[in-house]
């Protein structure tokens, strides 16, 4: 299933979208439930992983809102 949205943390605006699946999945994040998901800062793809890491969150906002995506969805 696709589950997009929006999260603020520290009032600044996050986008994503996540593929999430209701069991874990060794092509999941960290074995988990998400197999896809993107998160989006002002239009910049700040997080993308698409069954393997092609953006890794690094900034502490960004970490922040991965985290909260992934206590939600994983």
């Amino acid at each position: 299933m696709w589950t997009e949205g929006e999260i603020e943390i520290s009032g600044v605006l996050f986008e994503y979208w996540a593929k999430h699946f209701e069991n874990g999945s060794e092509c999941g994040i960290d074995g988990g439930r998400i197999s896809k998901l993107n998160i989006r800062r002002d239009d910049i793809d700040v997080v993308n992983y698409d069954r393997g890491w092609d953006v890794y969150p690094e900034d502490e906002l960004d970490k922040q809102a991965y985290e909260e995506i992934l206590d939600e969805f994983n």
